[in-house]
Parts: structure tokens; sequence; C-alpha cells
């Protein structure tokens, strides 16, 4: 059965992938650092609990967004990288960035 509508709408699949208060600002926070550890990235996010910032890093991980990689070390060193699906959002995320820029501003 073909999905029409709501479901089928490219927008809405994207929205599910990185919707919400924090999968955009963590993705861009991961893309300024290259490679990121767990802490660093809850101090550059210092509004999100470590519960949430945690669910969030699984979420985009499971979407394919997101590289968790483990090292076998006392204690255990986990470093976040984008995938290439991931950084194939930079255009999105500049887009984004300059209409912000240009429309977002404080009112005098």
């Amino acid at each position: 059965m073909k999905t029409t509508g709501y479901e089928a709408c490219p927008l809405q699949k994207m929205l599910g992938c990185v919707g919400g208060k924090w999968k955009l600002l963590i993705i861009y926070n991961i893309r300024e650092s290259g490679i990121i550890r767990f802490g660093a990235l809850s101090r550059q996010l210092p509004a999100i609990s470590q519960k949430v910032l945690t669910s969030q890093l699984k979420e985009l991980q499971s979407d394919k967004l997101v590289n968790r990689k483990v090292y076998a070390e006392v204690p255990p060193r986990v470093e976040y990288s984008l995938t290439k699906l991931g950084q194939s959002l930079y255009p999105v995320l500049d887009s984004m960035s300059s209409w912000a820029g240009e429309n977002m501003q404080e009112k005098k």
C-alpha cells in the first residue's frame, strides 16, 4: 500500500529525524567540533540535561546521523561525530542559520 499525504511528505520525514528542541543544536555543535566527547557536548549545551542529551544522541545514532565510538579504556571514552548522512545536513544548517541571522534579530 502506497503512503500518501502527511506520512509521505519528505519534510515530515526529515522533522522526524531532526525535529525537536535539541537535535539541530546537537548536530550543529558536533559539526563545529568534528569529533566531540559527551562531556564537551554537554558543556556546550548547558540547558540540556544529561538524560535528554543521551536520549537525543541515541535517536540521532538510530537515524544514522551520528556515529558513536566507544574506546575500551577506564574510564570509558565515548566520542561522537557526524555520519556522511549527518554531514549532508550542512547546507540545511547553513541556510537556517543565515535565515535566522537575517530575520530573527531582536526588535529595537
